[in-house]
């Protein structure tokens, strides 16, 4: 639930791909938002080459009684997917859904938290002074 009554329903977007393990990657990702928010509802799509597709996706959130929708591109930086292509298909998307209110967030881009995975990923700890 929201602060103003509303259920959520988080919709992480990738881009897709031809191969299931990257496209169980975000599943995953999902699973785990999911517990860490305390959300009832979170799902993910895919933008193109797989399923669930955007359109699936936000029809699973409104169909577990979503409220509101935000929609979540989970592209590293901003680009025409995550600027242009998504939001537009999250916009036909809900067109089925005149009454459900959605936004499309900005993707990860830069963040801290994602610097310190780099570096963790990378095996260079932190410096001393960033721990503080």
């Amino acid at each position: 639930m929201s602060q103003d009554g509303r259920k959520v329903g988080l919709l992480l977007v990738d881009h897709g791909s031809r191969f299931k393990e990257a496209n169980d990657m975000l599943a995953d990702v999902a699973a785990l938002v999911k517990r860490l928010s305390g959300l009832d509802c979170v799902h993910y799509a895919h933008m193109e080459l797989a399923e669930p597709t955007i359109e699936q996706g936000f029809e699973t959130c409104v169909r577990e009684g979503a409220t509101a929708v935000v929609v979540h591109p989970y592209f590293l930086s901003p680009g025409r997917h995550s600027t242009t292509d998504i939001p537009r298909m999250v916009a036909e998307a809900a067109k089925a859904f005149p009454e459900i209110p959605y936004c499309v967030t900005e993707p990860l881009g830069l963040h801290a938290k994602l610097c310190e995975v780099v570096l963790e990923r990378a095996g260079i700890p932190l410096a001393t002074a960033a721990q503080t």
